[in-house]
């Protein structure tokens, strides 16, 4: 399905009221300001609602906005033009940013850069500390966290001796630990073996059982296919936004868009072209694709 953007009422955060749990993405633009160009539009004009644990992919071509959006939604970049509000607190307002990052945390491709900590505990608690999480709950999060992402044996060693799936999972546990209702992960399998990629998405598929809401941003399609809903990002616009399934029988548009699907979508696109006489069978035209 094409997406038509529809405008979202905003809601205001008061003080003993209920607000709905919810990310409102509302016309939301972004520009790279150089002083010596004209200004490059990155996001144009998007609209967006990512409810309570709710589970989306996010495609498309490098260049397309995935990692400026994705930025955008924690209060890392503000808006251009637009409004991001993460359960009715927007992130224009300087105040409400520390509210709104325990509320929606963040997953690198590269772990590196979000480590900061001597140690594998130091770095869980780091968090938490910055919370004022007292001392016992702190203790007890920290101890939950290395036994759920297997890190235990590793709880006094150096982050940076860990190897590079190591520091992806304690990079999540950091972030777990904080409770976040929403979860962005960028990229991140891109850096990882194939063996490694699948515990990553297992401890991902895991918070999605929970219900925590996940935003997993990723150039492999198969990794979408257990998302409820997939968008495909394109010079900034939101071209689809649909069921994985559905979106992937489009086979020509996202190739044009320079997205990949999953090989059983391109198997089945190009059978039903056989079945249609449109292309002469040839069993050698499938080698590159399995």
């Amino acid at each position: 399905m094409v997406a038509t953007p529809q405008k979202v009422p905003g809601t205001s955060k008061v003080p003993g009221t209920l607000v709905n749990a919810m990310i409102e993405i509302k016309n939301l633009t972004f520009e790279y300001i150089n002083p010596e160009h004209a200004p490059t539009r990155v996001l144009d004009g998007i609209t967006l609602t990512v409810k309570e644990g709710e589970s989306l992919g996010l495609m498309g071509a490098n260049g397309s906005g995935k990692t400026t959006l994705a930025r955008c939604l924690n209060g890392l970049l503000l808006p251009t033009a637009g409004e991001v509000l993460v359960e009715g607190l927007t992130t224009c307002e300087p105040d409400n940013l520390p509210d709104i990052r325990r509320l929606v945390g963040m997953v690198f491709q590269n772990p590196e850069n979000q480590i900061v900590s001597t140690t594998v505990e130091r770095e869980i608690a780091f968090g938490l500390e910055n919370l004022g999480v007292p001392y016992d709950e702190m203790h007890q999060r920290v101890d939950e966290m290395l036994a759920q992402f297997d890190l235990e044996r590793y709880r006094r060693h150096p982050p940076h001796l860990l190897s590079g799936g190591e520091m992806q999972r304690l990079a999540l546990a950091s972030v777990v630990a904080m409770s976040p209702q929403y979860l962005i992960f960028d990229e991140p399998t891109s850096l990882l073996d194939l063996p490694t990629r699948k515990m990553v998405l297992q401890l991902i598929s895991d918070l999605q059982s929970r219900r925590v809401a996940t935003l997993l941003i990723t150039q492999f399609p198969e990794e979408t296919l257990t998302c409820e809903r997939l968008l495909i990002l394109h010079r900034g616009r939101i071209l689809y936004d649909d069921r994985p399934s559905a979106i992937f029988k489009h086979v020509p548009e996202l190739r044009a868009l320079g997205v990949d699907v999953p090989v059983e979508f391109e198997v089945n696109h190009y059978l039903g072209q056989v079945s249609d006489g449109t292309i002469p069978l040839n069993p050698s035209d499938f080698l590159p694709i399995l």
